[in-house]
């Protein structure tokens, strides 16, 4: 984990902090970090919180990996897709913390969380697939339906708009901003605040309500389009 992905438990909460000490691309190596994370998360911990190095959350998928082939470019995004997907149904809270810039899969990793909230500032959130010439998969598709709604895809998946922080708390992918040295707390605050929530009830009712967008996004992997162009 250690050179893409720093772990804390903090009495019953994990922080699982992206930190490449780059733009935190997902890739092979970073998404295999994050599931290390998670694995040790979900066998110590009651919720979690994910977030990134000061200044950006995620990038997106590796764009190196993408130029060198396609068939490193599918195992790459299908990775990505069946990681977003676990997050999505994780059995326990999860708050991501968005430190800053999240673009195209790192914008789709904030949709994941149970509550998202980013640093206030000069950053940008968006699906910019269609500006870098990428179709957007239908996992993509599937997470922003979940998260933002049918009647929003046109400005945030087709046409590719790009948000700052305040006006990405209206169009959906976080619920909320904060200062950047308010962050974290409000993180720990809202996590606390779930963890007090009755824990199985937490569960079962997130199960029913993400079920379908998780199942879906992982039976329609065989069939969607992962490569770039």
């Amino acid at each position: 984990m250690g050179d893409f992905v720093q772990y804390k438990l903090e009495d019953d909460l994990a922080i699982i902090q992206l930190n490449d000490g780059k733009a935190n691309a997902l890739g092979l190596d970073m998404i295999a970090a994050l599931n290390a994370a998670l694995d040790k998360a979900e066998n110590e911990a009651k919720a979690i919180i994910v977030t990134g190095r000061p200044g950006v959350l995620s990038a997106g998928f590796d764009l190196k990996v993408m130029k060198s082939g396609p068939e490193n470019t599918v195992k790459m995004v299908s990775s990505g897709a069946k990681l977003l997907a676990r997050i999505l149904g994780l059995g326990m809270p999860v708050i991501v913390a968005s430190s800053g810039h999240a673009l195209a899969a790192g914008a789709l990793l904030t949709l994941t969380g149970d509550y998202r909230i980013g640093v206030e500032g000069d950053f940008k959130y968006g699906l910019n697939e269609t500006a870098i010439g990428m179709t957007m998969p239908n996992f993509g598709i599937d997470l922003a339906i979940h998260r933002m709604g049918a009647h929003k895809l046109s400005h945030t998946i087709l046409m590719a708009e790009i948000y700052d922080p305040a006006d990405a708390a209206q169009i959906g992918y976080l619920d909320a901003t904060f200062p950047a040295d308010k962050l974290m707390d409000a993180a720990r605050e809202k996590a606390q605040a779930l963890m007090a929530l009755d824990p199985k009830a937490y569960r079962n009712t997130k199960r029913k309500l993400r079920k379908s967008t998780v199942d879906k996004i992982l039976n329609e992997l065989d069939s969607d389009d992962l490569k770039i162009g």
